[in-house]
């Protein structure tokens, strides 16, 4: 066991957390602490990996005497004080590709769900009614598709259309 230990505050995937202790790091999940208790568990915390909900402040760094890295599971880092980590030497870093795919996909998904009607449907039938020629919906192929920004998502989304063979 390594004498690195890295803080977990936010759910994050056991999964994803396996390679951390396959390395030998000592890995300690808690979540839902903020303020003095968050301070108090990174007293002895090498490395700190955190989603959205944590609010990572110069307060919780002062604490972290050991703290290294401040890792962000996802794309921003508006929860955690980047200038007060860079006065103290803490590296942040985050995954700007970690959910591109996922939220491409889901887009994607709810772009079928409202051209088949899926909700409307979905609604009708678990009121009791089976009305299958009013939910016909539309084909997504020939249409035309807007795409506001095309960053890692945007361009994503529009791979995934064309499969669909929309414009």
């Amino acid at each position: 066991m390594s004498d690195i230990k890295i803080f977990i505050a936010d759910d994050v995937n056991e999964g994803g957390l396996a390679p951390l202790r396959a390395a030998g790091f000592a890995v300690e999940k808690r979540t839902g602490l903020k303020g003095d208790e968050l301070s108090e568990a990174l007293r002895d915390a090498d490395g700190l990996l955190v989603r959205s909900e944590t609010k990572v402040t110069a307060a919780a760094m002062d604490a972290a005497k050991r703290l290294r890295a401040v890792g962000r599971a996802g794309v921003g880092v508006d929860n955690i004080d980047v200038a007060a980590a860079t006065a103290r030497g803490i590296v942040v870093m985050n995954a700007p590709d970690g959910n591109t795919m996922t939220t491409a996909e889901h887009t994607l998904a709810l772009l079928l769900a409202l051209a088949r009607r899926v909700p409307q449907g979905d609604a009708s039938l678990k009121g009791g009614r089976w009305e299958r020629k009013r939910f016909v919906g539309v084909e997504l192929r020939g249409k035309t598709l807007g795409i506001v920004g095309l960053g890692r998502i945007g361009r994503v989304v529009a791979r995934r259309a064309r499969g669909f063979e929309m414009k």
